[in-house]
């Protein structure tokens, strides 16, 4: 029987391969395009579900605490596949409840999941006709625990997505690592051909869930070893669901709709691509008993909102127990997060990126209407004076009031040249995470841009709130206090860097300059636009809050306009440094 559905999945793949080029997509229209993708541009957040045989060692082995990730446990702990299997045994999820589930996403504001269907321990959470690997044959529980999940997200009005493993299987032979490759797996049982896996195995699982649970959005995960035409044997099997969203982890090239940044916000969003962010409440996607490294309520619905401006959506992730119960700690911050949602939800569903290029006390989510627009302004520092201050805005408001309790707010227009407006707010803020004023135009949106620019003398500083911090792994970079001034800090990763754009309308060199603190000699890496890097070495100050001032060396910018500076560490002989205000000064 499993050689017969084998071999009719084998016919559909083939079938497609047959009339369908390498891009399923490729010839779709923007318009088609755009209609295929509305429901997700508009969701803006998800529930993330890792969940598997994992979730019974919890994080530990023979005694132990593995390090890292726990869905990883079966590779960091090198763990022999008999004694992984044997997990299986113990993996009987009897509280698992796929209707309070769905609920806890939909009253948290989520308006689509995605599950785990088979993760990197090639373990399956539906009854796969390929492998005895699965949930129905290998465990006391025996029961689908897909598809009563899918069915009860569609209850509650939520789409429902799969995630798959194509690429890593430390199960099935060849999935692991293949012995004709550079690398091998921990275990002989791994030996196998990584394309008769493809074939046997990855290939039929993906048609499986395809056909059985119709999901609107396929998660493919890690790419390693595919290419073009390994992923030529998957790419047709796309087509069993018209319209389904995929993602760019395929391989082979294969762009896939999305981007998918991984426990960090991109610090300009991705331009001209459809991006969701997906990360964890603590430091791990599937269950481990001992990380209470929880994230905050307050951190998550700022998160949400930074992404929302950016126009990106939040795919937020729960590893539920071996039992199948979801964490009270992370059903205690979509509870909160939900209560926020509930009233300040129109300010991230259906909304695109901010207009502003930056602002200093929060964030900012839009609409488009066809009779002008309206900007969702996210205050997270509420002004102490009562006067917030949105600069670059040149349309004349129509309406401006509280999103809580609809209080109508006073504006008037800046003084002197600089375009925008200052809103009288009450004293007190009504949301200490995030209070959102709407704001209403009538006819068309015009704002300029208020990058940092020279002083009348060709002078330019560039405080730390203008900086763009590129925290792509998700480490502490970030902006904080030392004796009452910002600064950016916890620069601990030096695969972690900062950039700042800015104009320049009165050209010439300048002497660059930066306040910076730092306990040991480290170096950095300054490049100006398309000019060549340049490496500068830096020596202590002493601590991390006695800041001075640092020559960085010369640079000339021969044109007016916008430019860009990186500052990237030099990660041999690396020590974090604390850094203040970078300064342009003309050379007379």
């Amino acid at each position: 029987m499993k050689k017969l559905i084998t071999l009719l999945l084998l016919g559909i793949m083939i079938a497609g391969q047959a009339q369908t080029p390498y891009d399923p997509y490729q010839n779709e229209t923007k318009a088609q395009k755009d209609e295929r993708m509305a429901w997700w541009r508009d969701a803006k957040f998800g529930m993330f579900i890792h969940w598997g045989v994992y979730a019974v060692p919890a994080g530990t082995y023979n005694g132990k605490q593995i390090d890292g990730i726990g869905e990883w446990i079966m590779l960091r702990g090198q763990i022999p596949v008999d004694d992984y299997m044997a997990y299986a045994k113990e993996f009987n999820p009897v509280k698992y409840n796929p209707e309070e589930w769905a609920k806890l996403a939909k009253k948290a504001g989520m308006r689509y999941m995605v599950i785990t269907s088979k993760h990197h321990d090639g373990f399956a959470l539906f009854p796969s006709q390929v492998t005895d690997w699965d949930v129905v044959d290998a465990t006391p529980y025996g029961k689908d625990l897909i598809g009563p999940l899918a069915k009860a997200a569609r209850e509650e009005g939520l789409k429902f997505g799969l995630y798959y493993s194509q690429a890593q299987d430390w199960i099935h032979p060849g999935g692991a690592k293949s012995r004709y490759e550079e690398e091998t797996g921990w275990d002989e049982k791994h030996y196998g051909d990584f394309d008769k896996y493809l074939e046997e195995i990855a290939a039929p699982q993906v048609g499986e869930i395809l056909s059985c649970y119709r999901p609107d959005v396929l998660w493919w995960d890690t790419p390693r070893w595919m290419n073009q035409e390994r992923a030529e044997t998957l790419i047709p099997l796309i087509r069993i669901v018209p319209g389904i969203i995929t993602n760019n982890r395929l391989g082979g090239d294969y762009n896939g709709d999305t981007e998918t940044p991984e426990q960090h916000i991109p610090a300009t969003g991705i331009e001209d691509r459809d991006w969701e962010v997906c990360m964890t409440m603590n430091r791990t996607w599937g269950y481990k008993s001992y990380d209470h490294d929880w994230k905050s309520t307050e951190d998550l619905i700022q998160k949400l909102c930074d992404i929302a401006s950016k126009g990106g959506n939040f795919l937020l992730n729960v590893g539920p127990t071996a039992e199948g119960l979801i964490p009270q700690e992370s059903i205690d911050r979509l509870e909160e997060i939900g209560a926020w949602m509930d009233i300040n939800g129109e300010a991230i569903y259906g909304t695109t990126a901010s207009p502003f290029s930056r602002l200093t006390w929060g964030r900012c989510t839009k609409k488009i209407t066809p009779d002008g627009a309206v900007l969702y302004l996210h205050v997270f520092d509420w002004p102490e004076n009562g006067k917030l201050v949105l600069e670059g805005l040149k349309s004349n408001p129509s309406s401006i009031k509280l999103l809580q309790g609809g209080e109508e707010l006073k504006w008037k227009a800046l003084k002197g040249d600089t375009p925008g407006i200052t809103i009288t707010v009450p004293k007190v803020a009504p949301d200490a995470i995030s209070t959102v004023i709407k704001l209403e135009i009538d006819g068309a949106l015009e704002v300029e841009s208020m990058l940092p620019g020279q002083d009348k003398n060709g002078n330019l500083v560039l405080e730390p709130e203008y900086a763009d911090l590129h925290n792509r792994l998700g480490t502490n970079l970030s902006l904080e206090q030392k004796k009452g001034k910002t600064n950016i800090g916890n620069w601990t990763d030096a695969r972690t860097w900062i950039s700042y754009t800015f104009e320049i309308d009165q050209p010439g060199t300048f002497n660059l300059q930066a306040g910076m603190a730092g306990e040991e000699a480290t170096g950095i890496n300054l490049k100006l636009g398309d000019q060549p890097g340049m490496d500068v070495q830096l020596t202590p100050s002493g601590s991390y809050s006695d800041f001075q001032v640092v020559d960085l060396g010369t640079v000339t910018i021969e044109e007016p306009g916008t430019y860009t500076i990186e500052i990237r560490a030099i990660s041999e002989g690396w020590s974090p440094v604390n850094l203040r205000t970078v300064s342009f000064k003309p050379v007379n």
